[in-house]
């Protein structure tokens, strides 16, 4: 199983392009404003190319990982200790891949898995952090909304393209 880094770089373009629907005044920018606390004059003073590399490598991170998510294959291929190992496995490795090797391999099922992902990983940690940071409700399920959507998506692209 080859893995297609192309698919991880379009995955990881995702977070940005939603990103600037998601947060733009006409969905919920300006809720986010609001209930964040943030402003039109404290966003400019921001350092963009750090703010948007940042979210660049963190995206990277987080749609590399999404294969291990949304492939079920890379479990197999994980239990024999990596690609590397592909040559040296048993053949019960090379009959399973044989059978299921493009198995669950779609655009659905990577979104499923991406769907699971933003609901049972994403939003918990937005919801802890904004529990502890005294924010509404609004603000975490914006920000959780946001990276459920992400996932999602990102799941469907890596799992069918990787």
């Amino acid at each position: 199983m080859e893995f297609n880094f192309y698919a991880v770089l379009v995955a990881m373009l995702v977070t940005l392009v939603i990103g600037f629907i998601w947060y733009s005044p006409k969905v919920f920018g300006t809720i986010w404003m609001r209930e964040s606390g943030m402003t039109e004059e404290k966003a400019k003073q921001g350092n963009m190319l750090k703010i948007f590399g940042l979210t660049i490598l963190y995206s990277f991170m987080l749609a590399f990982m999404m294969s291990a998510l949304t492939v079920h294959q890379m479990g197999a291929l994980g239990m024999i200790g990596g690609p590397d190992f592909i040559a040296t496995a048993k053949p019960s490795f090379s009959a399973f891949m044989s059978d299921y090797g493009t198995a669950f391999r779609t655009y659905k099922h990577g979104a499923l898995h991406g769907f699971m992902s933003g609901v049972f990983l994403a939003l918990p940690i937005t919801a802890i952090n904004g529990l502890f940071e005294h924010k509404s409700w609004k603000y975490m399920l914006i920000n959780a909304g946001y990276w459920i959507v992400c996932m999602t998506i990102m799941g469907a692209i890596v799992c069918r393209w990787v």
